[in-house]
């Protein structure tokens, strides 16, 4: 995967992530994500560009409906990976930190059989 498609998961992830405690700004994805506000006025740009978001008036930030698609995408793929690293033993820290390095990297073929395999280990463990 090359790193500017990686990039915009990631802000499309964060922009997700903090319109689900309000509306976003460029300030907002720049504390979050620790970058310079010039650095995510370019991202936004971009991600304008390629209708992922829209910029409203007061520039809050929204994701489109595509946008949206590959930010929840991203996010069930992080929380699954995160959640299943903390259940074999990993750091919070560390579990979440490599979550978002193997949520951009693994194929969807690999995400699903992962996915089923968590799913039907928890249905066994119910029993």
């Amino acid at each position: 995967m090359d790193k500017s498609h990686e990039s915009a998961e990631n802000y499309l992830e964060t922009i997700l992530m903090l319109g689900n405690k309000g509306k976003v700004r460029s300030v907002d994805i720049a504390n979050k994500m620790g970058f310079s506000k010039p650095s995510i006025s370019i991202a936004m740009k971009n991600l304008k560009a390629n209708g992922y978001i829209s910029i409203e008036t007061g520039g809050f930030i929204t994701l489109t409906d595509s946008g949206r698609e590959i930010a929840q995408r991203i996010y069930d793929r992080h929380t699954l990976i995160s959640d299943w690293l903390m259940y074999l033993g990993v750091n919070k820290e560390i579990a979440a930190q490599d979550a978002c390095k193997m949520e951009h990297g693994m194929s969807e073929e690999s995400f699903i059989a992962v996915q089923k395999h968590i799913k039907d280990w928890k249905k066994t463990r119910k029993k």
